[in-house]
């Protein structure tokens, strides 16, 4: 039977009226060498297994055979019966009447069968039936037929049991007994076993020592790939917490160009874009794109190394210029706790140095008059709070204003709100990336 005669609208036997009936057919089919499987894989033809998956289908009410129900019936793995039941629904025994599938939230749902007699075998032990398509029915037989139908009723009454294995499962013979048995001699008349006092006590060295030919362990492709992928996590700052198979993947064609670690670094940093992601994944994915075809060879990656640490220094170099520009004489704090500090300290140097008392002005001029006070937040009203927020929300400058006075960014955003700080340090270009 072809796949798309295997359904019951299609198939071109008859439904069995009995189990009984049906087991006869199926007896028939094996004893008849008709079948043979044209699947490479599985058995060619019927066997007693066949008859055993068979026999429990036919004790079914409704033939709805569960794949782990009969392999747990028949002691058999999943597989074979997933083979055997092909085999029947390819000799015309069974035919679908719907098809197992697998519903979301529900699992799966085993196939509906209706057991089935082939037209061959009416033909040829000359059974008539009346009726069309599936549901026809005998109505006699052959008198020259009766024999053999009663050969195939007796093989269907009787129970089908699988042969034993004649080999044990180990591949192994059995144990020849210690004592007894009809033969007088022993097997193991020529076995030799030396004293106790000759056996080895484990401290010589064995003829045939244990040759170890293992070497270093050398990483395949997707180990070099996890090997990098840590390293960046540990040496990039702003790659902590970044999940370890994600880079990997990411940077999958330097990792099997040999890039090393410095190298796909100072790739990452060596140019930072406007537009750019606010995951470091993302980033880091952003930023090394075509990286590979650009620097295909290590003379490239080495000059790439340098410019980068150079442009790191020089960075650097900014950083210590613009915090310590203007420490001199003439730099003037801006609140008044930090001016009084200073002033303090300047005096104390002076009377160390001269081995006597020193005036304000003679340690250090700063204008105290002109030094804004600072603004305690605790004294302004809700009206006031909500006034200058919504001054802040049209103008910016009135944040710049405030932090450029001498009140703290905390302050300011206890004042301003946190979103109204960000977008104003923001539309700076101030604002520390989140990574």
């Amino acid at each position: 039977m072809t796949a798309a005669s295997q359904w019951l609208h299609t198939t071109t036997g008859r439904i069995a009226t009995d189990p009984y009936s049906w087991m006869q057919a199926v007896h028939w089919i094996h004893g008849s060498g008709l079948y043979t499987s044209p699947h490479a894989d599985g058995p060619r033809t019927t066997n007693e297994t066949t008859l055993a998956i068979a026999q429990e289908i036919s004790a079914l009410k409704e033939c709805r055979p569960g794949i782990a129900y009969l392999a747990r019936r028949t002691k058999v793995s999943e597989r074979s019966v997933k083979y055997h039941l092909r085999m029947l629904r390819e000799a015309g025994l069974l035919a679908y009447r719907s098809k197992g599938t697998r519903i979301s939230g529900v699992g799966g749902r085993a196939s509906e069968f209706e057991r089935t007699i082939p037209a061959a075998f009416d033909a040829a032990l000359g059974i008539r039936t009346v009726g069309e398509g599936a549901t026809r029915r005998p109505v006699g037989a052959a008198p020259e037929s009766r024999t053999l139908l009663g050969k195939l009723a007796k093989k269907a009454a009787r129970k089908t049991r699988r042969p034993r294995r004649r080999t044990p499962v180990s591949g192994r013979g059995r144990c020849t007994p210690m004592e007894g048995g009809t033969s007088t001699s022993s097997s193991a008349a020529g076995t030799y076993s030396p004293p106790e006092s000759k056996l080895a006590s484990g401290q010589e060295k064995s003829p045939t020592p244990k040759q170890t030919k293992r070497g270093p362990r050398t990483l395949n492709r997707v180990g070099r790939r996890y090997q990098l992928a840590r390293e960046l996590i540990q040496q990039v700052p702003w790659l902590k917490g970044a999940p370890v198979p994600r880079i990997a993947w990411i940077i999958r064609h330097v990792a099997d160009a040999g890039w090393t670690v410095l190298e796909v670094q100072a790739a990452a940093e060596r140019l930072v874009s406007d537009r750019e992601p606010r995951r470091p994944s993302a980033v880091l994915a952003y930023r090394l794109s075509s990286c590979h075809l650009l620097y295909t060879t290590p003379d490239r990656r080495k000059v790439l190394v340098e410019d980068w640490q150079d442009s790191r220094r020089a960075e650097q170099a900014r950083h210590q210029d613009a915090e310590y520009a203007g420490l001199g004489a003439d730099r003037t704090p801006a609140r008044v706790s930090v001016q009084s500090i200073v002033r303090e300290a300047f005096r104390r140097t002076k009377e160390i140095a001269t081995g006597g008392p020193v005036d304000d002005a003679d340690c250090f001029h700063i204008p105290v008059e002109t030094a804004p006070e600072p603004v305690a937040l605790e004294a302004l009203d809700r009206a006031t709070v909500l006034e200058m927020r919504a001054a802040a929300a049209i103008d910016p400058g009135f944040i710049y204003s405030a932090l450029e006075t001498g009140m703290s960014e905390r302050d300011a955003r206890r004042l301003f709100t946190n979103w109204l700080v960000d977008q104003a340090l923001a539309a700076q270009r101030t604002l520390t990336p989140a990574f």
